[in-house]
């Protein structure tokens, strides 16, 4: 981790309220609001499970599963996003426990929190999903062992709950992390800045020039009413994304050549990113940061254009607002303190979660000297939301062994034993056993000063941040 970045995360908790609240994980007795109710499971688990939802005493709602053959082993799963609902979502870990149903066909139990809100929140995740597995061990028994699993957003949400409370004391074995965006919140992001200013640039529509102006680090105006589908309307005005090509006017394909080629985003997720930026960014901002910008794009030098000059020239620049970056940091950057087995499955060609997350994920556990306890392996996927079943199968067994013997696998052993897997799923392998990405700055454009430069605390925050225990929660 960069010069002192775990001493500035640990200081921050006491500025880091705005983000989270104030946090806490549950006791085991506490964990539950009331016991769970039994429920039908998912078509896809049938009657090979007894299913169970309820809600925790921070009202966020969760779903278990517990198969009929029962191998006496938990995987508690952090779901991706992150969701923009006032509330927990009701349906969320359900539909999570159908997606991921082929651990219950692989004999291990299930458990997912669908988090107490929407919004971002890496650290209030992170106690949420410890909240589901103690209510899970207050109901059904401590397990024989523990994973953590957590895909896309719940990457990052599962390795910072694996920094939080994965050590070799605690509850936790080992962790899987799948398509994970594990750049962190300071960095991770980065990309979807420059597609904020660098998409205003060419396009002006977000916001027009007859709209109320506001600086585009704010995503969006607090009060705006735009929705999903203006969005859209927007980008199809200035881009024609959604037509065929021969339907759109030559200034849109400029338009929208100039934009995929600036930031290197897929076309066809391109509206996905474009809404990350406008109202997630709008969340992070406005509702968790009190306004504060965390972003930066200063020294940024946009190429790949028609005219890279006249971009540099025009496009909007903004510097971070040092609190409110030390803040997101400290919710969501990682520390690379883990002592428990760290299993990653990432596509090569994930268009939503670049496949240089996990070079920025190595160099974090490289500086903490814990990559001896990563394994990093690849597939020739092109898809975020799920990877094959096989391969899902294979990781948790092969992570389980690891967890038993304390033997690290290979990628080429990984790769090779998922045959076996697939015998039975039917969805294929497709791991690329010498694969390596590349750095993250060769993804996405570095912040020449690095935009790390936090205040340091004062006494005061300094003695209080003493008086705190357990788990590093904002007071």
């Amino acid at each position: 981790m960069r010069g002192g970045l775990r001493h500035v995360l640990a200081a921050a908790a006491a500025a880091a309220g705005l983000l989270a609240g104030t946090l806490t994980a549950a006791s085991p007795a506490q964990a539950g609001a009331q016991r769970s109710d039994q429920v039908a499971c998912p078509a896809s688990i049938g009657d090979k499970a007894a299913c169970y939802t309820g809600q925790d005493s921070n009202g966020a709602y969760y779903a278990i599963a517990v198969p009929k053959d029962w191998n006496g082993d938990l995987v508690v799963h952090a779901h991706g996003g992150p969701d923009l609902g006032e509330a927990s979502d009701p349906a969320r870990s359900v539909e999570d426990l159908d997606r991921w149903s082929v651990m219950v066909d692989e004999g291990y139990a299930w458990a997912g929190s669908s988090y107490r809100r929407g919004g971002y929140g890496t650290r209030m995740g992170a106690i949420d999903t410890e909240n589901v597995r103690r209510q899970f061990a207050a109901e059904f028994g401590e397990p024989e062992r523990t994973f953590l699993h957590g895909q896309s957003w719940g990457g990052n949400i599962a390795a910072k709950a694996l920094e939080m409370y994965g050590d070799r004391r605690g509850p936790y074995d080992a962790a899987l992390l799948t398509n994970g965006v594990l750049g962190g919140g300071s960095r991770g992001y980065d990309y979807r800045v420059d597609l904020r200013v660098v998409y205003q640039y060419y396009c002006a529509n977000l916001p027009r020039p007859t709209e109320p102006q506001y600086p585009l680090w704010q995503g969006l105006r607090a009060d705006s009413t735009l929705t999903t589908t203006g969005l859209r309307a927007r980008l199809r005005e200035c881009t024609g994304y959604d037509l065929a090509p021969a339907e759109r006017t030559v200034l849109q394909q400029r338009n929208l050549d100039d934009i995929l080629a600036v930031t290197k985003i897929p076309e066809r997720t391109l509206e996905s990113h474009l809404r990350f930026s406008v109202f997630t960014f709008r969340d992070i901002v406005h509702t968790r940061l009190g306004g504060r910008n965390p972003f930066t794009n200063k020294g940024v030098r946009y190429s790949g254009s028609h005219d890279d000059r006249a971009l540099n020239a025009g496009v909007e620049r903004f510097e971070a607002d040092p609190t409110a970056l030390r803040d997101l940091s400290y919710d969501s950057d990682l520390t690379g303190d883990v002592e428990i087995p760290v299993l990653t499955l990432h596509a090569i060609d994930d268009p939503t979660a670049f496949v240089e997350h996990e070079s920025a994920y190595r160099m974090t556990l490289e500086e903490a000297g814990r990559d001896h306890l990563l394994l990093q392996t690849f597939t020739r996927e092109s898809e975020h939301s799920q990877l094959s079943k096989a391969e899902y199968a294979n990781s948790m067994a092969r992570l389980a062994a690891w967890a038993d013997t304390g033997k690290r696998p290979s990628a080429r052993s990984v790769a090779e034993s998922c045959a076996a897997f697939d015998a039975t799923y039917g969805t294929g392998c497709f791991y690329d056993a010498g694969f390596r990405p590349g750095s993250y700055a060769s993804r996405v454009e570095a912040r020449p000063d690095g935009g790390r430069d936090w205040p340091a605390m004062t006494a005061g925050q300094e003695r209080r941040w003493s008086r705190i225990e357990g788990v590093g929660i904002a007071p």
